[in-house]
């Protein structure tokens, strides 16, 4: 048998069981993929994920990436050492790059990807998310700040100014999954595995390319930067998480950290929801209305303002690389998800705590 043949055959084999793998994604209903992916499939990979991540005392992707940095090293050297022609090198380097994007493509819908295709949320809750008013919008940031003032009054201020972070669960990713996994079963979405929520190092690693937190669906952990302010830590690692129990919408996650956060019984947790859910508010409210918005900003409680501006600082520690970049690169990923409003979807958490606010106050409560 000519080894060269096998090889390419299986070149060939990767490349096309991704493209199998998109099809898949493009044609299937949301009902089915809820109903066999979701709630099938997926389930038991969340179990396997669960058994083998768990007793990990660091994060399984540092293994990951020295395997492909070893594989990377490997071809390289293989690339160098062919004393072939340089026609027939180029095309198997290309064909193996093909290959591994194949390949890429194929697990990471499989162990994950599809989720992007199941129910919106929203549908299971029964409410109707819409776009909001400049006057909605500022309504929202009333509430937000209403409820994160009546949780930061119950607790003390450091030296600082900045509330004090002994406020902060010892054990943050025990306590962020079991409040998210209680909101989750309680909508009716079974949890399976524990999903870890990992402090991926060194600090800053995530933060300077734009993002606070990753899931990586090949190792089916979450991960947050150690950079974040402990103020974030509570919110970003139970949107991680949320990611690692079926759900692709970057809103949808924003909202189950929401949930999780101002469910959680705890005052600090539930400061922490308000608080970042009244940032997401600000951000989209001061774009309509720049000059009111500085009057609100104005008669925010000065507790409230230390904590943000301590945020700040500790964000600035850690400025983006190439902003522009990342932000169109990821956009064109999540359009690629079928998300097409790209970036702007982490706001949809607006439209989904009104939504649910909204069919409360219709059902009383």
């Amino acid at each position: 048998m000519n080894l060269r043949r096998v090889v390419f055959s299986k070149k060939i084999f990767w490349v096309g069981l991704g493209l199998l793998a998109v099809a898949v994604r493009a044609v299937a209903p949301a009902g089915v993929i809820e109903e066999y992916y979701s709630r099938g499939l997926f389930l038991f990979i969340r179990k396997i994920f669960g058994f083998t991540t768990n007793w990990l005392p660091f994060a399984l992707v540092y293994i990951l990436f020295f395997l492909l940095l070893f594989w990377l090293l490997k071809s390289a050297f293989s690339f160098y050492k062919n004393t072939g022609k340089w026609q027939k090198k180029i095309l198997g380097a290309v064909a193996s790059m093909f290959a591994f994007a194949g390949g890429a493509v194929f697990f990471f819908l499989v162990l994950w990807g599809y989720n992007y295709g199941r129910i919106p949320l929203e549908k299971q809750l029964k409410i109707e998310p819409k776009p909001l008013t400049a006057n909605e919008l500022e309504q929202e940031l009333g509430f937000a700040a209403e409820r994160a003032w009546h949780f930061r009054a119950l607790l003390e201020t450091g030296t600082d100014s900045v509330v004090s972070a002994k406020y902060l669960p010892a054990d943050l990713e025990r306590t962020m999954r079991s409040c998210l996994t209680k909101k989750l079963n309680g909508f009716g979405y079974p949890t399976p595995g524990r999903v870890r929520g990992r402090l991926l190092y060194p600090k800053g690693l995530l933060l300077r390319t734009g993002t606070a937190g990753v899931y990586v669906p090949f190792t089916g952990e979450g991960h947050v930067d150690p950079g974040l302010h402990y103020l974030q830590l509570p919110f970003v690692l139970a949107h991680e998480m949320s990611h690692g129990y079926g759900f692709g919408d970057e809103g949808t996650c924003n909202f189950l950290a929401y949930l999780a956060c101002t469910g959680s019984g705890n005052d600090f947790l539930q400061y922490t929801g308000y608080l970042y859910y009244w940032k997401y508010v600000a951000a989209d409210y001061r774009k309509y209305r720049p000059e009111k918005y500085k009057k609100i900003w104005a008669e925010l409680p000065p507790e409230i303002k230390y904590d943000l501006r301590g945020i700040r600082r500790e964000m600035d520690k850690y400025p983006d690389i190439f902003p522009a970049i990342r932000d169109a690169a990821y956009s064109s990923y999540l359009r690629a998800q079928g998300i097409s409003e790209g970036l702007k979807n982490y706001n949809r958490i607006i439209m989904l705590v009104h939504a649910q606010r909204e069919e409360g106050l219709k059902k009383g409560y």
